[in-house]
Parts: structure tokens; C-alpha cells; sequence
């Protein structure tokens, strides 16, 4: 199913796995590559994914710290009918392209992409050049090594009328 991706499975345990997800072409993120890691519960398909970016992004909706991601398809509205190519092929790229700065979980990328988007746009590419080099991400990093005990999907932390397909305010 995940044929297009590079993915590597966590301490040879087949539910926690770090795929390669390539930035959406004609994006901001374009070029840059990124660390997902996956950790699929007992109830899949049935509950939620845990989605995070192991290495840094700069996003409103992604947060800087644990890099867990904001995404109401998958906190709030997951369906078993939804897989990871749902995941990889079409939420992942829809966030990246449309960020929701109105309901952040990165209030300084919040914040800098409503007052200066000249500015935000440019940071997004230093940080795709800083952390999101395909030979970068070749290297192990301590977040793939560790359990991740934090729910990285914790709908806590997200409104609940983030739309994938919604535009970023103006």
C-alpha cells in the first residue's frame, strides 16, 4: 500500500513507523523532506492514526516542539474508511498547502503568517533548508528512538472546525 514512500519500522514493531514525506510540489515546503512517524493503535482502522514530524517545520497547525499535527480529519473525524495513503497522498499535502493560522498549535507561525506573510513564507524556506534536507533525514534522530509516550493527536489541542480543505485566513 505504501509503495511510493520510504518507510522504516521503529524497534522492528510493525504499528510504530517513520515514513518519508516529500513537501508538496508548488508549495512553500517543495524540496524539503520530512520524518512522519506513525504509530497505528490496537483498534486501526477503526481509531486514529498518531501523526508527528520528527524533524522540524515551521506550520500553524503543526507544533514546534513534539510536532504533532492539528488536523481535524484525523483528531475528530477519522473514518475507517480513511488509510494512510488518505494520510500521506492527500491530508498531509492539503495542510501544508492551505495552513489554518486561526487555530493554531504554532502561535508564533500563527502569528508571523497573519502580520507578515513576506516574512513567514521566508522563514518556511529557511527551515525547509535547515531540517528538511533529504540527506539530513538519513540520520536517526533521538524522537525515532524513543516510546513518544505523548499523544501527538491529542484533540485537546485543536478546534474542531479545522477543515482540510479550508483556505488560510486572510
Amino acid at each position: 500500500m505504501m509503495n511510493d514512500y520510504v518507510v522504516e519500522t521503529i524497534n522492528d514493531i510493525l504499528n510504530e513507523f517513520i515514513v518519508r514525506f516529500h513537501g508538496p510540489k508548488e508549495s512553500l515546503y517543495e524540496g524539503g523532506v520530512w520524518k512522519i512517524r506513525v504509530e497505528l493503535p490496537d483498534a486501526y482502522p477503526y481509531k486514529s492514526p498518531s501523526i508527528r514530524f520528527v524533524n522540524k517545520i515551521l506550520h500553524p497547525n503543526v507544533d514546534e516542539t513534539s510536532g504533532s499535527v492539528c488536523l481535524d480529519v484525523i483528531n475528530q473525524s477519522w473514518s475507517p474508511m480513511f488509510d494512510l495513503l488518505n494520510i500521506f497522498e492527500v491530508f498531509l499535502p492539503q495542510l501544508l498547502l492551505y495552513p489554518n493560522p486561526s487555530h493554531p498549535l504554532n502561535r508564533d507561525a500563527a502569528s508571523l503568517m497573519m502580520k507578515d506573510r513576506k516574512q513567514y513564507d521566508q522563514k518556511v524556506k529557511e527551515f525547509c533548508e535547515l531540517y528538511a534536507k533529504k540527506e539530513d533525514i538519513m540520520k536517526p534522530t533521538a524522537a525515532e528512538e524513543t516510546d513518544g509516550d505523548e499523544d501527538v493527536t491529542d484533540e485537546e489541542t485543536c478546534s474542531s472546525d479545522d477543515e482540510i480543505d479550508g483556505r488560510a485566513d486572510p
